[in-house]
């Protein structure tokens, strides 16, 4: 039939360009590890933990990844291991394995991830995030209206039977959703928005096994999407939703203190305030678009990024820069843009891959990026998840973020196979 074939030169597509991808990619990162899960995780996080074995060049991170299951097999929340190359354990990206189709060390004994921990989780993890101020304490999102609060370092490795077990079961939503964040000021008070078109906030210090709400705010028509707290201001967070509305409110008052009425030209999955810049935020949208905001005057998008060519789902700020902020989603790709560099001349063989502002496109994706998350320790360093299973840690050549310095040698375009040129059917596809 005439979608048969339409998939078949998709996936053709797809595994060129991944071939090519892949080809290319000693040019492009410094680090690259695939790891296949066994089931797709729609969620991703570093924690803040880091260690260094005496005896080896490797430095040990976690992450927080869940399971996204079929078949009613059971869910899990889960806690990795990630072993890190050190910065000084040259590991030469150039030397390209053909036999193995790996990169030098990349993937090989070096790196690798393994998960640790595993936790009986009742249905689906929709997102999962640790508290800033306790690295064993996790919030997940479910199919239920229920929020869930884990504390890891009171559950075994493996589960001894198919029972959820949360710390807390934080009550109010009445349906699901995805926006969760824990206030980075505010140790205990985390923030959530569902299907129901409400955010819920709650206190869960000293908090018995169910939580109800400190206070439920009701501002939007339509599913919330995502929540983020400001950095710098405790009472200051900012929702998203499916009625396009960038929502700005202090938790001390039922309305919303700022309102964009269009801030996108439809649904809005996500929102990310500035780590360093109180007045900074970022929202990703079904149009495609990442916006950024100025608190200070909301009248109207203090930029626009271009360049993904589908629906935007996660952004989120470098915990290490004030101007780098990734953004991920349906087009299969994760970019890293630069806010310092817009405006910036570029000669019109650059402007062909995008504005001055992209820095970087990860392409080692083959479906939908559900989620991406910056290495809190080691600058640069990405996990991100795919819904075909797939997570990768990943971090771009240093030539490529290295700054003006004379020495820096480009990336050369002349080193780097072109991509396929992208087929008329490949747009068609929604």
């Amino acid at each position: 039939s005439h979608m048969d074939s339409e998939e078949a030169v998709e996936d053709r597509i797809l595994n060129e360009e991944y071939k090519v991808w892949k080809k290319n990619s000693p040019f492009l990162y410094d680090l690259v590890m695939t790891h296949s899960l066994e089931w797709p995780s729609l969620t991703v996080q570093w924690l803040p933990d880091i260690s260094r074995p005496p005896d080896r060049d490797v430095s040990v991170h976690k992450l927080i990844l869940g399971t996204h299951t079929s078949n009613s097999d059971p869910n899990y929340l889960m806690i990795a291991e990630v072993l890190l190359p050190l910065p000084n354990a040259e590991i030469d990206a150039r030397k390209y394995d053909d036999e193995r189709k790996e990169v030098g060390g990349f993937g090989g004994t070096l790196s690798k991830i393994d998960i640790k921990i595993k936790m009986v989780h009742e249905g689906e993890v929709n997102r999962a995030r640790v508290m800033p101020q306790n690295n064993f304490v996790v919030a997940t999102k479910s199919p239920s209206s229920n929020v869930f609060i884990f504390d890891y370092s009171k559950h075994g490795s493996v589960p001894t039977d198919s029972t959820c077990r949360p710390q807390h079961r934080c009550l109010g939503h009445e349906m699901e959703g995805y926006g969760l964040a824990w206030s980075p000021l505010k140790a205990g008070h985390l923030l959530s928005g569902s299907d129901d078109s409400l955010v819920c906030l709650w206190d869960v210090n000293q908090a018995s096994v169910e939580v109800q709400a400190l206070a439920t705010f009701r501002g939007h028509g339509s599913v919330v999407e995502d929540v983020d707290w400001s950095r710098q201001q405790d009472h200051i967070f900012a929702s998203v939703g499916d009625d396009s509305q960038l929502l700005v409110w202090d938790s001390r008052e039922a309305s919303p203190v700022k309102k964009v009425a269009a801030a996108h030209e439809k649904d809005i999955n996500c929102v990310a305030f500035n780590p360093f810049s109180e007045f900074l935020l970022a929202t990703g949208g079904s149009d495609h678009a990442v916006a950024l905001w100025d608190l200070r005057n909301m009248s109207q998008r203090m930029h626009s990024f271009q360049g993904h060519k589908n629906g935007v789902y996660q952004v989120g700020w470098a915990p290490f820069s004030e101007s780098i902020l990734g953004s991920c989603g349906l087009d299969r790709r994760l970019h890293v843009w630069d806010v310092s560099r817009i405006g910036q001349e570029q000669s019109p063989e650059d402007a062909e891959d995008g504005p001055p502002e992209l820095l970087f496109v990860h392409g080692g994706h083959t479906a939908k990026v559900s989620d991406f998350s910056w290495n809190l320790n080691d600058h640069w360093v990405v996990a991100s998840v795919s819904e075909d299973n797939i997570l990768q840690v990943w971090q771009m050549a240093e030539t490529i973020y290295g700054g003006d310095d004379d020495d820096a040698d480009d990336v050369e375009d002349a080193d780097l196979e072109a991509a396929p040129p992208a087929s008329s059917s490949s747009s068609s596809s929604s």
